[in-house]
């Protein structure tokens, strides 16, 4: 599919042509499947699956009333950010539960190819402070981590150079490790 016609078919879900959004939906399931896997496979102990999640993500979509996309990356995004918000909830939820207080941790793969292990309801509490903060350095943590994009593509949807969204990143990667590691009680 052309960026003429992701273009065209994304005007026609705007305008609320139902047609146009099945069909992007099924033109990106393949990225949706890979973005799914790579968060549930960073999620411990989830019982969802990649079917599961994509599903979610579909149901929310369609659920939209107003939709304001601009091509390919940005459709991902707003799916990963949709995956991220499932992935929390479903966190939330499975630690509320009566039978199970386990806390719910993430895993992501490092450089030296160790796997760090980050609390997901402190990995959101600390992207929430960072939205208040700086919304655009929250865009890029979800676009990057939670959406696997790459710095190229989160500079094309952001219209910023790849230095500036690697530059950012990096602010923002060590601004969420001290947010982490530093949690701010709840009053």
């Amino acid at each position: 599919m052309t960026n003429l016609q992701t273009g065209l078919l994304l005007r026609s879900w705007r305008e609320g042509g139902v047609d146009g959004r099945d069909q992007l939906i099924r033109k990106f399931y393949p990225e949706l499947e890979q973005v799914a896997a790579a968060r549930l496979r960073r999620e411990q102990n989830s019982s969802l699956s990649t079917g599961d999640l994509i599903n979610d993500v579909v149901l929310r979509l369609v659920q939209m009333e107003r939709i304001s996309l601009a091509d390919k990356s940005h459709f991902i995004a707003l799916a990963s950010r949709m995956m991220r918000h499932i992935l929390i909830d479903h966190a939330r939820l499975r630690s509320s539960s009566k039978r199970s207080h386990r806390k719910v941790e993430l895993s992501t793969q490092i450089k030296d190819g160790s796997f760090l292990r980050i609390d997901l309801a402190a990995l959101d509490a600390a992207l929430i402070r960072l939205r208040v903060l700086d919304e655009e350095l929250m865009e890029i943590v979800e676009m990057r981590y939670f959406g696997g994009m790459t710095t190229a593509d989160i500079a094309e949807v952001m219209e910023v150079s790849e230095p500036t969204v690697k530059r950012r990143w990096q602010v923002a990667r060590a601004w969420l490790a001290d947010a982490i590691a530093n949690p701010i009680d709840p009053v």
